[in-house]
């Protein structure tokens, strides 16, 4: 049987975007969240590097938006762009207030951290580096601590209920079983897709789920082909990599390879501090010609344990002294720009419904995400979203009730095998260099996988979608810009200056 709830608000996820959008709407009605584990299984949490900000002296929104801009390589909205940068500061404080221990100067102030491609010191840490789960943390215990709030973990969204053109909620399982979740707004704020690459700093949760769903929907996406490779993810077995954060370069921490060569200083003005697809390029470019490549933090001797303690301790988990030994680095999918188009106040193209944080394509990120504007996005869209989602008046019109059985996977083998080959022709033919022919083999591949699919296989469905997705639009991008780069097409080409790739 299948079990119906009805809520005034649902969200869909549980990273900062989620979290925050949860707390704010709850002052106005009930709020259901739902997270695919647990509330603390987000890329929020993993989160290193910080929360930008125009907080400091000699800094200004305006300096902020002209960086933001520039690293989107033509492709930002400047009005979401001056939305994230104006209304930036007054979220970062109020989430301090909130309890966020984020680090201060003994003044009071905040101590900022310089990071890639930023003009000014304008990062905002929390231990050092332990930003993200800090800031998790807090929204945790934030809407732990609201009684309007219910949380349902372990909880899998399978699709969107739409009706006469509106969203009405969403069908999925809980525990195995299925449910039917109806609510006034839905808001997906399921984080992005790193998972669909062999390399990844991502967790396990990040499939795509969101864009899928989405997409079987007609919600209207854009910027799919615009994903982001950090640049010095830990080079070890693992998945999720570890991520070595950029303010660990920002510190004057450099890049050598094999032969002890700094390579960047001759690839940029900025050297390590280029922006995130130069620099990742550049690394991925000398791994092709054999040779491993190292982060040096040497010269930071004692006081990278006390400026990173948690990275500290992940490489001395793995053998390697920051202060005596060299890093060495892969660099890994970290950050989707495109997804679900909304506009400034969070809304898709399907009434009630919304998207923010990395699932969202608010405009703030164009081709190349800014280091550090991702968990800022997340609060002040979430924000715009709470606000606009509590005037809406309450649905009528509520679907049937209907029988359905939920998905039973038949061979979870099988479905892991399917996973892995979708990583690997991504990483292969659909990441940091493209070209027309490998982007073809790559999607006749999916279409190879999908139809050896387990019944049941739904999240390794919704990895093919989303796979699906950034290879078609690479393939139709025929130029090189941000994230994006096209081996056979190697430079920007005008008639692609602020054009968007839509579905």
């Amino acid at each position: 049987m299948v079990e119906r709830i009805r809520t005034r608000f649902l969200v869909v996820g549980s990273g900062v975007a989620g979290l925050h959008t949860a707390r704010r709407a709850s002052s106005e009605g009930d709020v259901m969240v739902l997270t695919k584990m647990s509330l603390f299984d987000s890329a929020t949490a993993y989160a290193q590097g910080g929360i930008a900000a125009a907080l400091g002296a000699g800094d200004s929104p305006e300096l902020h938006w002209k960086d933001t801009l520039a690293a989107g390589a033509a492709l930002c909205d400047s009005k979401a762009v001056e939305v994230l940068v104006e209304e930036g500061p007054a979220r970062v404080r109020e989430l301090h207030t909130a309890g966020a221990d984020f680090d201060l100067e003994p003044g009071g102030s905040f101590k900022l951290g310089k990071e890639a491609a930023h003009s000014r010191r304008r990062i905002v840490h929390a231990h050092g580096d332990q930003t993200g789960a800090e800031v998790a943390r807090t929204l945790i215990d934030l809407v732990r601590k609201t009684k309007n709030i219910t949380v349902l973990e372990k909880t899998r969204v399978l699709d969107l209920i739409v009706k006469d053109g509106v969203c009405r909620g969403v069908r999925g399982t809980k525990a195995g079983a299925p449910i039917e979740i109806i609510a006034d707004a839905t808001v997906l704020a399921t984080g992005g897709c790193g998972q669909v690459y062999r390399y990844t700093t991502n967790p396990r949760v990040a499939t795509g789920d969101g864009y899928a769903i989405a997409h079987r929907a007609g919600v209207r996406l854009a910027d799919m082909e615009f994903v982001q490779f950090h640049p010095t993810a830990l080079e070890t077995p693992e998945n999720p990599l570890a991520l070595i954060s950029e303010a660990v370069r920002g510190e004057g921490a450099v890049l050598l390879n094999d032969a002890g060569v700094r390579f960047m200083v001759k690839k940029h003005r900025l050297a390590e501090l280029a922006p995130r697809d130069i620099v990742a390029r550049a690394i991925f470019r000398e791994q092709a010609k054999g040779s491993r490549v190292w982060l040096d933090a040497r010269k930071l001797g004692k006081s990278f344990q006390e400026r990173f303690p948690g990275i500290f301790a992940l490489c001395r988990a793995r053998g390697i002294d920051p202060s005596k030994d060299l890093i060495p680095v892969i660099p890994a999918a970290h950050y989707m720009m495109g997804g679900i188009v909304t506009d400034l106040a969070g809304r898709s193209s399907l009434k009630r419904l919304y998207a923010c944080g990395e699932v969202s394509r608010t405009g703030v990120h164009g081709a190349n995400r800014l280091a550090s504007n991702s968990l800022l996005e997340g609060l002040v869209f979430a924000e715009r979203v709470a606000r606009d989602m509590s005037a809406l008046a309450k649905m009528t019109g509520v679907p049937r009730k209907t029988a359905w059985d939920a998905p039973v996977l038949a061979d979870r083998g099988a479905a892991q095998v399917a996973a892995d080959d979708i990583r690997s022709v991504m990483w292969e033919h659909a990441g940091i260099d493209r070209t027309a022919k490998g982007l073809r083999k790559c999607l006749a591949v999916l279409d190879e996988i999908n139809k050896r699919l387990p019944v049941g296989a739904t999240e390794e469905g919704n990895m093919i979608d989303t796979a699906r997705l950034i290879a078609e639009a690479a393939l139709i991008r025929k130029e090189s810009r941000g994230g994006h780069f096209r081996s056979d097409f190697p430079h920007a080409v005008k008639k692609w200056r602020g054009k968007h790739i839509e579905w």
